[in-house]
């Protein structure tokens, strides 16, 4: 089954972390490459990437002659998704286990961070019928 774990942080994120510490920053990268690694080599990990800035997004829709219209960005919202894995694990258990994995990734003072990583299921289909 696969599972989309994604990363998300506050509006202030990027520049909290852009302040930290060098080597906190490297211990933190570090930390990412490593789990990114042991995942590929468990053969669970399919895709992973961090995402850029907030600052940097756009709402986008068609127009009524199917040009895109842009929008944004918004700076009411409150949490950002700054990165994502998807993995292809045996259960829904494993998935959380992976997710804790990387809400524990260290911060300031080499403290894990505890961050909020939303689980969802990738659908790859239509559901099943009983």
């Amino acid at each position: 089954m696969k599972y989309m774990l994604m990363m998300n942080g506050p509006r202030n994120a990027y520049e909290q972390f852009g302040s930290w510490p060098q080597k906190e920053i490297e211990a933190h990268i570090g930390f990412m490459i490593t789990f990114s690694q042991k995942l590929t080599a468990s053969g669970e990990l399919v895709s992973a990437e961090g995402l850029d800035a907030p600052t940097q997004a756009k709402i986008v829709r068609a127009g009524k002659d199917g040009k895109p219209i842009t929008d944004g960005v918004f700076p009411e919202s409150k949490e950002f998704l700054a990165g994502y894995w998807i993995v292809d694990v045996v259960s829904t258990e494993r998935a959380y286990q992976i997710a804790a994995e990387a809400s524990a990734a260290p911060g300031p003072g080499g403290k894990p961070l505890n961050m909020a990583i939303e689980v969802r299921q990738v659908m790859s289909g239509p559901p099943e019928t009983a």
